[in-house]
């Protein structure tokens, strides 16, 4: 029985005991020691909705050494602190190895006690079980994709978990397959000032680029199983097998700063991101296309649909169905190349920009602020209702 085709809706139309394999990220950005303890406010203004808040956030995603894993995690922290929140960083595993999943409880414990925080962010279940005895203060644990999508991290996520009850999703689908249908969702957000359209002439002239050139973006590094460089090639492929003298870009690089990240976006013609399925969560690098009104054409992974929603020109491409056989591969680089073929032949830039503003960092970071508060007042409501000594005052 042949497969159902795949049907793509044009968006015109109403992370080894971590995340993901690193990609090579801006060489410029600070890198963190395991334990990072600078933390600052910004001078100013009192009414900055994270003035007075003490935060810690655990992680084991902090850019270091060129890489891009959790730069996302970093640029929260930024965007908070420039809301005026204090936020230490205490970075778990990495460089420390897995066995800091568990070694990392006393050091977690001690520095809370020694912090004075209102909140702790836990980011990424992985390092859940090193938080669970770190003392009587409110935590959010932060879940990514990998924690909850790959059977071995959910399990270990699901066992860290229990004393939690606040948990944040980056999209609906990831908190549905958690069984937390209507959980919290905030996405990770972007960096507005550093990814914004600019002169695609010279973006282009930089990167040697001709201008009848079709230039394809690859957003991950092609070793990276998880990002399907072998479908990006074949649509490739497909493409100019019509005719089209498309060029393949690939966007992480070694040392590679974020504006020039961003010159890349400005000198290609489509993001073509082809994930495998099941495997993301909110993928940044579509935000950040639709920030530089670049098109995009994806697979059907992570929060792609909503992002794209009333993006254009842009498409999502379902996965055709009975996956796995490779009938059902062809057919989904077959209507990919459909996709991005629709795509060249308009021509023109998206209205992501406009589309998703609410993207903004400084807008993100004060949703995750006014969650926090949220979820202090409900720590504090629990702990009245158990009264002294834990018991309930009921």
């Amino acid at each position: 029985m042949s497969p159902a085709p795949a049907s793509a809706h044009p968006t015109s139309e109403p992370a080894a005991g971590g995340p993901a394999a690193p990609e090579s990220r801006p060489a410029t950005a600070r890198e963190a020691t395991p334990s990072e303890a600078t933390a600052g406010e910004p001078a100013g203004d009192g009414a900055l909705p994270g003035r007075g808040l003490r935060v810690l956030a655990v992680t084991n995603m902090w850019p270091v050494g060129g890489s891009f894993r959790g730069v996302f995690v970093e640029e929260q922290v930024q965007a908070l602190r420039k809301l005026g929140a204090h936020v230490d960083v205490e970075v778990v595993a990495q460089a420390r190895g897995r066995r800091d999943y568990l070694l990392a409880a006393p050091r977690l414990r001690r520095r809370v006690r020694e912090g004075n925080y209102d909140i702790v962010h836990i980011h990424h279940g992985m390092c859940a079980l090193a938080c669970r005895f770190i003392g009587d203060v409110p935590r959010v644990l932060g879940l990514y994709g990998h924690d909850i999508n790959w059977h071995w991290q959910r399990w270990i996520t699901k066992l860290g978990w229990g004393p939690i009850p606040d948990r944040l999703y980056l999209t609906k689908r990831m908190a549905a397959a958690a069984g937390e249908p209507d959980g919290p969702i905030i996405p990770n957000g972007v960096d507005f000032e550093v990814f914004a359209p600019g002169d695609r002439d010279a973006a282009r002239a930089r990167f040697g680029f001709k201008p009848e050139d079709k230039v394809i973006l690859f957003g991950g590094v092609p070793s990276n199983w998880v990002k399907g460089h072998d479908v990006f090639t074949d649509v490739l492929a497909a493409l100019r097998q019509r005719g089209l003298p498309v060029q393949e870009f690939v966007l992480p690089e070694p040392g590679q700063d974020r504006h020039q990240t961003a010159a890349k976006f400005l000198a290609a013609d489509v993001l073509l991101f082809t994930s495998r399925k099941g495997f993301e969560g909110s993928p940044t690098v579509v935000k950040e296309a639709t920030a530089m009104n670049l098109p995009v054409v994806t697979t059907d992974v992570g929060d792609v649909a909503e992002i794209l929603s009333g993006v254009h020109p842009s498409a999502v491409v379902e996965w055709p169905e009975p996956w796995g056989t490779p009938e059902a591969r062809a057919r989904l680089v077959a209507d990919l190349a459909d996709q991005v073929e629709k795509v060249l032949a308009v021509g023109t830039r998206s209205n992501g920009r406009e589309q998703n503003a609410w993207l903004a960092w400084d807008r993100i970071g004060a949703k995750i602020i006014e969650y926090y508060r949220d979820v202090i007042a409900r720590h504090a409501s629990r702990r009245s209702s158990r009264g002294p000594r834990g018991v309930s005052a009921r």
